[in-house]
């Protein structure tokens, strides 16, 4: 069975020497000193190697159950949602006036890695639960925001977002899911919705459906969208579940991945529900879920990758086969460990180098999601709404790339299903797909979010590139391995939006049929910046003497993989950019 080690002490790492969180001057950081945030972090790494990573086979093997409207959850779900519930888990950077601990986003983000790596089937009921727990917080009434989210955060009810039907998915214009307003003030929503994870189970006494739907004689298209509160059960005039709503679970998909979350078929018939926000603006409601869970979902991408590395570097260092190419390692063996062979090692640097990268580029992610949100720093927020498709789009694409390459670690081995490294290709495979596929991400980045502001935003990213590499420029120890690789890729990532600029307005086709390569020509030049700063951060700490010196200097050289080996992928992506639409759109549709 794998097993799962949190890393903890790269953490702690990011936190305190990188990002220098407690220095930073973002309300509630000074709180998070290295003391505090390694108590969290150790507590967090024991529930989730401890109760929740035991649970992942189990969860892929056993699946749910629906039956007579009910779903199941795998053995041993429940009693550790209790133990997660119990221990104040869910809402521990939730708003402290409805019960949350208040702490950081940063902080629940690097709690909420450890537990999608132990079981990201597992975590989806809650983080479902969080992100609706947001827009109430954000769009409710103060009346809906003091009845449903002390129990959401407490965990007791739990949350979903209904945003798909049978016949659209991205293009929610298209939906039919209609709320008839009644003469008390609630609506009737009537319609099916799919793929709802965590629609029914048996976790929480109460599930809040936000559900997506349009009131008759509204505006046509996503103007004509409102967004819904919609209970299992109806709270009662002391706020606790009262009459059963009109809704059911009509289905279970089944699925390549994810077994142990509940995916599922939602029909509602006349199902009271509460108005959240303005009529007809419910998309601006629903994206502040979105938001939030496209981020949380880069987040799974890259810690499937986690995981899945950590297991693959254990397989690496235990199994025996050939010898060493300069001569046995093992001589007293009747084989070399596969560590010892170079193509091993680089699928393990691949590896270890994309998601020690990937992790400081969502820590960062969630620092500026604070700055925005505690010290409503305007540019902070724009430089987030950049960077979420990148994020997204990036990190799950990479993030399913590692389980693949760890799954290739062990051979044959890897395809077996006692190993456990098929599953976690197959969980990490639907990041890529749910909350708007890779391809919207880039769609979004390109199309939308490089506009943004006037273009304002992104030449802030290029500017804060610029000012990083003038300021460390004599130093000569990260020069050549850091700083010129990524003067070199942030170059390529200006001229692909320069190219966008030229020829987009001829040809709109030019830019879109590039916009998946820029998302990752992006996303390469964020982990670029990553590791540079992670490199400067090293480098004084080994010419300092101080910290552990193995720990640092296995930083730079994994750091050193990633500029050397990685991060020139961005000259390939600005070539097929600059290449154009025509190759992209050269048949006709009939030709295919």
């Amino acid at each position: 069975m794998p097993n799962y080690t949190p890393p903890t002490a790269d953490m702690q790492y990011l936190l305190h020497d990188v990002m220098q969180v407690s220095l930073s001057g973002t309300p509630g950081y000074d709180e998070l000193t290295p003391d505090f945030t390694a108590a969290v972090l150790e507590e967090a790494g024991k529930i989730s190697a401890e109760v929740l990573a035991p649970l992942n086979p189990v969860g892929d093997e056993q699946g749910c159950t629906l039956k007579d409207g009910t779903v199941t959850t795998p053995r041993g779900f429940k009693a550790a949602y209790d133990q997660m519930r119990e221990g104040g888990w869910m809402g521990l950077d939730a708003d402290p006036a409805h019960g949350g601990q208040g702490m950081p986003y940063l902080l629940g983000t690097a709690v909420g890695e450890m537990f999608v790596s132990a079981n990201m089937a597992f975590n989806m009921y809650q983080g479902l639960t969080h992100g609706a727990m947001s827009a109430i917080h954000a769009h409710g009434t103060e009346e809906q925001k003091a009845l449903y989210l002390p129990k959401m955060i407490d965990g007791i009810w739990s949350g979903t977002m209904n945003l798909t039907e049978p016949h659209c998915g991205t293009d929610l214009g298209l939906i039919r899911t209609k709320a008839e307003p009644q003469e008390d003030g609630t609506y009737k929503i009537s319609g099916t919705k799919i793929w709802i994870s965590a629609g029914e189970h048996d976790l929480s006494e109460n599930i809040i459906h936000l559900v997506l739907a349009k009131i008759p004689g509204g505006p046509e298209g996503v103007k004509g969208i409102s967004l819904f509160i919609v209970p299992k059960f109806l709270p009662d005039g002391a706020g606790n579940p009262g009459t059963r709503n009109s809704l059911v679970c009509a289905g279970l998909e089944h699925k390549m991945g994810i077994h142990g979350n509940a995916t599922c078929v939602m029909n509602y018939d006349g199902a009271t529900g509460f108005l959240i926000g303005e009529a007809h603006k419910g998309m601006r409601a629903m994206f502040t879920m979105m938001n939030e869970a496209r981020i949380g979902v880069g987040l799974q991408g890259y810690a499937q990758g986690v995981v899945a590395y950590q297991n693959a570097l254990d397989f690496a260092r235990e199994r025996l086969q050939g010898r060493a190419v300069a001569g046995p390692a093992n001589p007293d063996g009747p084989a070399d460990p596969i560590l010892v062979h170079p193509d091993v090692r680089r699928n393990l640097m691949h590896q270890k180098s994309f998601v020690e990268g990937a992790r400081a580029f969502a820590f960062w992610g969630a620092e500026m999601i604070d700055r925005a949100h505690r010290a409503k720093d305007a540019e902070a927020e724009a430089m987030i709404s950049l960077l979420t498709p990148v994020i997204k789009g990036f990190l799950t694409d990479k993030g399913f790339e590692t389980t693949v390459l760890a799954q290739q670690t062990y051979g044959g081995t890897g395809f077996t299903r006692p190993a456990g490294a098929e599953q976690f290709v197959r969980d990490a495979r639907i990041t890529m797909i749910y909350e708007g596929t890779n391809g919207i991400q880039s769609l979004d980045l390109v199309g939308r979010k490089l506009g943004q502001n006037g273009g304002k935003t992104v030449m802030a990213f290029f500017e804060m590139v610029k000012t990083f590499l003038k300021e460390n420029e004599k130093d000569t120890a990260l020069k050549a391995d850091f700083l010129d690789p990524l003067k070199a890729a942030s170059k390529d990532l200006q001229a692909a939006g320069m190219y966008f600029m030229a020829e987009g307005m001829k040809n709109p086709a030019n830019a879109l049929s590039g916009s998946y390569d820029f998302m990752h020509l992006f996303g390469h030049v964020c982990l670029g910046l990553m590791w540079a700063k992670m490199a400067r951060v090293s480098s004084d700490a080994l010419a300092q003497g101080c910290g552990d010196p193995a720990f640092h200097e296995t930083k730079l050289a994994t750091g050193r993989y990633y500029m050397a080996r990685q991060l020139p992928a961005t000259a390939l992506h600005l070539s097929r950019i600059q290449s154009g639409g025509d190759t992209v759109m050269a048949l006709d549709a009939d030709r295919f």
